[in-house]
């Protein structure tokens, strides 16, 4: 039985195609597992946060059948090869085949690792996403992207390989750490301040509602950044053209990632930190007014997130930047602001006014 306020889209890619669940309680509903992937054995993958709280939960949805895990360490700084190879090593222990369901119970972390996981185990087996932090559930656990991070860049290592199914249980929320649930609302943001100006807006008044967690609100913040999603991922699955827009602030953000060593920022506080350069590089640039952008801050900021990046040196975030999956023929590519609601991919932005905007966001 699924919870009062359950809401499902879908993410249309033809015979790909899968569904979005979002709601309170809905993790241990069985009817949301796709019907054909009845009775195939199972193997869940979370950590050592998430599966002393959920594991159970998910096991009352997973009845009936052969069901297996691996719980990980927690933290970005263990989405490597070796925790990668610590799956496929588990499922070719126990004997799974090209009929077995891999789910990712987790945060962003947790389902790149799985995602990839399946992508590559016997050339690709079935995989649900069951995210279970903010930025997962809006963000990471839709649209396929799956990935391990490398020391020279974050993401550098995967494959796009789409889930069956989404289900984002919202009360799963509700135990997510303070610092945990802020990051999470960076990616909610970016949203708005990149895609929808009235989402924005909408943002800006719920702000109080989003921080206390109020269940209807959530839900609402879910299915409409999931909405933005599945509509973009359906045009542009692989990221030829506009669904680059989604990495607003991210070049910036996963520089910082990258050069403070993975884990010691979360990935949505060095997106809060990625966006307001971008604003303000949009600014330099006559695309985004100031008044636009001090609305972006104020927002962040009434979220209690970080407004500017670590200090690690304008050049040495430069040439992080450089490294950036969006580096193409040789030449940098941002996503900047044309207003506030819209946004761009920019390939000619000007090396001197990239270098003042890095410059002017190092710690005084």
């Amino acid at each position: 039985m699924t919870g009062a306020i359950h809401k499902t889209l879908e993410v249309g890619l033809g015979d790909r195609s899968y569904p979005i669940h979002v709601g309170p309680g809905i993790l241990a509903d069985a009817a949301l597992i796709p019907a054909d992937l009845a009775g195939r054995d199972v193997f869940v993958v979370t950590n050592t946060t998430v599966g002393p709280l959920y594991l159970d939960r998910l096991a009352g949805a997973l009845s009936g059948r052969r069901v297996e895990s691996l719980v990980l360490p927690d933290g970005e700084q263990f989405k490597t090869l070796a925790s990668f190879a610590a799956i496929i090593d588990r499922l070719a222990e126990l004997g799974y085949h090209r009929d077995a369901v891999v789910v990712a119970l987790g945060g962003g972390v947790i389902g790149d690792l799985a995602g990839f996981a399946a992508a590559c185990y016997q050339r690709g087996v079935a995989f649900i996403q069951a995210p279970t932090t903010l930025l997962a559930q809006v963000d990471a656990a839709v649209g396929g992207k799956t990935a391990v991070n490398h020391a020279a860049g974050k993401n550098l290592i995967g494959a796009f390989y789409q889930p069956r199914a989404v289900i984002a249980d919202t009360d799963t929320l509700d135990t997510l750490p303070v610092r945990e649930f802020r990051a999470g609302l960076a990616e909610v943001v970016k949203y708005g301040a990149g895609l929808d100006a009235a989402f924005f807006a909408w943002l800006e008044d719920q702000r109080d509602a989003l921080l206390e967690r109020e269940t209807p609100v959530l839900v609402e913040a879910v299915i409409r950044c999931c909405s933005i999603k599945a509509a973009i991922v359906a045009e542009d699955e692989r990221e030829a053209g506009r669904r680059a827009l989604l990495n607003l602030g991210h070049t910036f953000a996963h520089a910082i990632e990258t050069g403070t060593g993975y884990g010691q920022w979360l990935h949505g506080e060095a997106v809060a930190a990625g966006m307001v350069m971008a604003a303000d590089l949009s600014v330099r640039l006559g695309y985004l007014s100031e008044a636009e952008a001090a609305r972006l801050r104020r927002l962040l900021e009434g979220f209690d997130l970080p407004l500017s990046p670590p200090a690690m040196g304008s050049k040495a975030m430069a040439g992080l930047m450089a490294m950036d999956k969006k580096v193409s023929g040789g030449r940098l590519r941002l996503v900047l602001f044309d207003g506030l609601g819209a946004s761009s991919v920019q390939e000619d932005v000007p090396g001197a006014e990239l270098e003042t905007v890095l410059a002017a966001a190092e710690p005084a």
